[in-house]
């Protein structure tokens, strides 16, 4: 390689091997209240999250890309074929503070006959796209506070122990309907991928 390759080349992420990669498929269905969102809430059987409401979707395999890791969860979770599957386009990368990168997809999904995979599903729902297109989610801020280890070196950096650190912050959205509430990551999914669906008109075609 030389500094033209150089010049082309994509830039990484400083950090970014600290960071589990995910991807999810924001689903778009047909129902009678219109088109929906689909939703999966998490079994309680899993240790990670139980209960809590989400898009299908997981951690990517070694070498899988986002799109491919994101359909196969898919397949896995709600029993459907991959030509079933449409994709329609990239949505925006969500980075947790939590050392996740969501990648998420806007998808739409063929003659679904809603059943699940109940080691990794409890439940499966729509919401109407309309509903999120006119309720903006409620925001709440939070602050991330640094803790060091115990072995931290104060005596490195200027003003040790009483060292300015920063306070990092971000925002937690709420979105409720009926008796779900959607929260968290999936719910700053949602108001960005209504953002898209609104500015690309991605329901012309329902």
């Amino acid at each position: 390689m030389d500094r033209d390759d150089f010049f082309k080349r994509r830039p990484g992420m400083i950090g970014e091997r600290n960071y589990g990669q995910y991807a999810v498929l924001a689903i778009l269905v047909e129902t009678v209240k219109g088109p929906a969102l689909l939703f999966e809430k998490r079994s309680e059987m899993l240790n990670r999250q139980p209960g809590e409401i989400c898009f299908p979707g997981g951690r990517l395999e070694a070498g899988e890309k986002p799109v491919e890791g994101a359909i196969r969860e898919t397949m896995e979770e709600l029993l459907v074929k991959q030509e079933q599957i449409e994709i329609i386009g990239p949505g925006d990368i969500y980075i947790s503070p939590y050392n996740m990168i969501i990648h998420p997809f806007i998808a739409k999904l063929q003659d679904y006959n809603y059943r699940f995979s109940h080691q990794e599903v409890s439940e499966v729902f729509t919401v109407p796209v309309r509903f999120f297109q006119e309720n903006e989610p409620k925001k709440y801020m939070n602050q991330l506070i640094y803790e060091q280890p115990n072995d931290f070196p104060y005596e490195s950096i200027p003003g040790g122990k009483n060292y300015p650190w920063s306070i990092g912050t971000y925002t937690i959205n709420f979105y409720n309907y009926e008796e779900a509430v959607i929260w968290g990551m999936t719910a700053a999914i949602v108001e960005s991928v209504v953002g898209l669906i609104n500015t690309y008109q991605l329901l012309s075609d329902f």
